[in-house]
């Protein structure tokens, strides 16, 4: 991965070239009712508090468990013994973005929702809460997926499915059952190859009005790189870099590929 000072030369670049995230300047239609209707919601939803209550318990949880790594962290996939409230401070995405996944699986209504890497189910528990839509999310270690459960239990989530074990074998596996991918969250193998294919294996899955996520798109230089060929990619019809993440979409009615990056 890259180094703290590259992530943040890289960010400042970013913040000072990117669009404003007003919606001004903005010519796509679609891209300024994103802007307008999903990024910059400033409502605060109901489920917001308990699944954020739930984050600051983990954060105090100094109760260690063994975990099962099989990211780009960890080439021979030891088990290592860890304290909740490191993985929470390290592995879960930020209430800034949990939330925003929460106004897209709200606002676009998608169907089906696949995510990639559970961790301790905050992510998922945003997702689940956006829609009535099933919710299937895979994670590596059992002790964390254990803890995900609990806490989707804890939060009275029902319409979540946690699949243990390595994203090569499940992930395949949960596609052959499943018709259409509406939303998907990939968050767990950041390594270009693996990103490269949990793409090409949920593209056959894809629909016009279907939308994927990527976190960590600037990581690394493999994150990069596997960045870019999404977004060239002849199916991928228009892109958002929001630096920490990147949003694909697929509507066939944009004839011209776009590419944005905006603030946020």
């Amino acid at each position: 991965m890259y180094s703290r000072f590259q992530l943040l030369k890289k960010f400042l670049r970013y913040y000072l070239t990117a669009s404003n995230g007003k919606g001004h300047g903005v010519h796509s239609p679609f891209v300024f009712d994103f802007i307008i209707q999903v990024l910059r919601d400033r409502k605060k939803y109901d489920c917001y508090d308990a699944i954020e209550k739930v984050r600051a318990e983990l954060r105090d949880d100094k109760h260690v468990i063994e975990v099962e790594d099989f990211g780009a962290g960890s080439a021979v996939m030891p088990l290592r013994n860890r304290a909740v409230s490191d993985i929470a401070a390290s592995s879960l995405k930020s209430k800034k973005f949990g939330q925003l996944l929460y106004r897209m699986g709200r606002y676009y209504q998608q169907g089906t929702i696949v995510e990639l890497g559970t961790s301790l189910g905050i992510t998922s528990a945003y997702l689940a809460v956006s829609s009535d839509a099933e919710v299937y999310t895979l994670e590596g270690s059992k002790n964390i997926a254990a803890i995900a459960q609990d806490n989707l239990n804890r939060l009275e989530i029902k319409n979540v499915e946690i699949i243990v074990g390595n994203f090569d074998d499940t992930l395949p596996a949960l596609l052959l059952r499943t018709k259409q991918v509406g939303l998907a969250f990939v968050d767990g193998n950041h390594r270009r190859v693996p990103t490269l294919e949990y793409f090409s294996r949920l593209l056959e899955k894809a629909g016009d009005a279907s939308v994927f996520v990527f976190d960590d798109i600037h990581w690394s230089e493999e994150m990069e790189e596997a960045w870019k060929e999404i977004c060239e990619h002849p199916e991928v019809t228009l892109t958002i870099d929001l630096f920490f993440i990147g949003i694909v979409f697929f509507k066939k009615e944009f004839k011209a590929k776009q590419h944005f990056v905006i603030r946020f």
